[in-house]
């Protein structure tokens, strides 16, 4: 069976720490994993955390067995092993951890492997790298060679769908089109359908203004842009409502009659789902031509090599990841 492949991201923050202590609870959820990443990083970690965990390197051809007590790992990078400070990410890791990312994504692509797991990078450092993407999810695209992706997070309280990522509250209005609005909305719903397993999404659309504009007088982008688009996809046969004011959408009784919800900005998504699933959210990449979840945090780099973590959100990715798969599984069959 081929494996998922699951990328560590910043090696001097927690995501080392979240694989080895997920491992130490739940190593059956890591028999089908493959760690692309440099040994040392997960060697050095498991040393300062005190654990008793084998780091076993595997081929290209992410060939290996179950063994107890044991974490797959590829190392894709021609660098040196080196000593990684937890908490202090340097500049010479930066291209290893870039290579790694490119590399698991090219074995999805390839079909090597089912699909990608990411645990999170330190944007800044790679940046100063010369990593000329905002972060992941860009980067990942870019790589597939896909227009447009869909940034969503995804809980058992709600999922969100982002119509702008990260990018400045004074820039969100002009981001917006009918067009971006249209291939958004539906990528979520086209993927919804293929790697969830939801056979007829329901979604709702946020308003970009207070109270959804109220009728042009707090802003025209839902007459001018959101409501255009809207009439489009439901003349294609979408279900999807709106644009409805924020500020009640995400209130218990509004958001349990939707299966995702779309938002014009980054924080009017996230701050809702972090609210209610901080810890247990995994973020999926949508349109992509394989499946990748992630974490929903940080890096922590004050928490790494402590033991003083929160793991879950990437065991929900994991898992996130395999009931995917067997969506897909079923969506093609």
């Amino acid at each position: 069976m081929k494996p998922f492949v699951l990328t560590l991201g910043e090696p001097a923050g927690i995501g080392p720490d979240c694989v080895l202590l997920a491992f130490k609870h739940q190593p059956k959820l890591f028999e089908n994993i493959v760690i692309v990443a440099k040994a040392c990083w997960l060697q050095g970690r498991a040393k300062e955390l005190g654990l008793s965990i084998h780091v076993q390197s595997c081929g290209s051809d992410l060939k290996h067995n179950k063994q107890d007590n044991t974490i797959w790992v590829f190392d894709p990078t021609a660098d040196e092993a080196r000593d990684v400070q937890a908490g202090k990410p340097s500049a010479l890791e930066a291209e290893s951890v870039v290579t790694c990312i490119r590399i698991a994504a090219e074995m999805c692509l390839s079909g090597q492997a089912l699909g990608l797991i990411t645990a999170p990078i330190e944007k800044a450092i790679l940046k100063d790298g010369g990593f000329d993407f905002p972060g992941h999810t860009e980067f990942l695209a870019d790589i597939a060679g896909v227009d447009r992706v869909v940034m969503m997070l995804a809980s058992s309280q709600v999922r969100v769908a982002l119509l702008t990522t990260h990018v400045a509250i004074a820039d969100v209005p002009s981001l917006l089109s009918i067009e971006e609005t249209k291939a958004i909305i539906r990528i979520t719903y086209q993927d919804m359908q293929q790697k969830m397993g939801i056979q007829q999404p329901k979604l709702a659309l946020t308003g970009l203004n207070p109270h959804a504009g109220e009728q042009g007088h707090f802003g025209r982008e839902e007459i001018d842009v959101l409501s255009p688009a809207l009439a489009d996809l439901k003349d294609e046969g979408l279900d999807v409502a709106g644009p409805l004011p924020a500020d009640t959408l995400f209130s218990a009784e509004m958001r349990s009659q939707f299966d995702a919800i779309v938002c014009c900005y980054h924080d009017q998504a996230l701050i809702p789902i972090k609210a209610l699933s901080f810890g247990d959210a995994v973020n999926v990449t949508l349109g992509l031509p394989f499946i990748r979840t992630s974490v929903d945090h940080g890096t922590a780099l004050s928490r790494a090599a402590t033991g003083d973590i929160n793991y879950t959100s990437l065991i929900a990715a994991i898992q996130m990841a395999f009931d995917f798969d067997i969506s897909s599984q079923r969506s093609n069959a």
